[in-house]
């Protein structure tokens, strides 16, 4: 009886995702097609910013510095130390562009999920696949500014290929809060406070120097920060010092991936379906 009841119910849960999963892609297939041209010059403006910061302070002050020696006492050039922190801050940055100023006016002033509910869409459906496009825009700055770093030696290929799904659940971890913030937010204003965040994240999450140079109190607040947790993890894979608190990152990384995007769906049915 037990194995008739199965048999019924799985084939039923597995139909239901496929449809959900169907209903996401279907969104994310929606920004593609509304892509305009102008919006390639968008896309590289956000790879280069990352790419700049490398040249001018990975390079240009990491010429006066020479090597850096990190907590484990594994020593490093100064380059190969900040370009994974570049590269974590790239896919948040990538993530939280697209999933706060672009989500924000396609919720509150276009209007564009009320018309997609009309539809059997649903709103956690609806995160998953602005999610999904994120991400696609994510994973393009991603791997580019990789393959930059096998280019200078900063990193090799085998580790870039490992970074890469890295840098890619760093963009999923940050899309998701992003969406949340959005359904949050009241108006444009609110976007300087989220800038203002964004650029403190970017200073002090051990982007340029070790989060052990800071004073005991700042140290723990620079090490519970979700950059400072995709800046430890990607450098680790870059630059070959994997170990347990890797393991950490990515369960911080997962963690903050599902919270964002049980919230986010919650908070956009409550505002969308009123």
């Amino acid at each position: 009886m037990r194995a008739t009841v199965l048999t019924l119910v799985l084939p039923r849960r597995l139909v239901g995702f496929e449809g959900a999963a169907r209903r996401s892609a279907s969104v994310a297939q929606r920004n593609i097609a509304a892509l305009k041209t102008a919006y390639w010059l968008v896309m590289l403006g956000g790879l280069l910013e990352p790419v700049l910061y490398l040249f001018s302070i990975g390079v240009g002050v990491g010429a006066l510095i020479g090597e850096i020696t990190l907590p484990g006492g594994h020593t490093v050039r100064y380059p190969e130390f900040v370009a994974p922190a570049m590269l974590a801050s790239s896919a948040m940055s990538g993530a939280l562009s697209e999933t706060t100023f672009n989500f924000f006016g396609k919720m509150k002033f276009m209007r564009l999920y009320e018309g997609m509910l009309a539809t059997p869409v649903r709103p956690i459906e609806i995160a998953l696949g602005e999610l999904s496009w994120a991400m696609l825009r994510g994973s393009v700055y991603s791997a580019a500014f990789l393959v930059i770093m096998v280019l200078m030696d900063l990193t090799t290929p085998a580790r870039a290929l490992l970074a890469f799904p890295a840098a890619v659940l760093v963009g999923f971890a940050f899309g998701a809060l992003g969406m949340t913030i959005s359904t949050l937010i009241r108006g444009w204003q609110d976007f300087d406070m989220i800038g203002a965040g964004q650029f403190a994240l970017f200073l002090f999450s051990g982007t340029f120097v070790p989060a052990t140079t800071y004073p005991a109190v700042l140290r723990w607040l620079v090490e519970v920060t979700p950059l400072y947790r995709a800046v430890d993890l990607i450098r680790g894979i870059s630059i070959g010092t994997l170990g347990p608190v890797q393991v950490l990152d990515v369960l911080y990384l997962l963690a903050m991936t599902g919270a964002g995007l049980l919230i986010a769906g919650r908070r956009m049915e409550r505002l969308l379906c009123r």
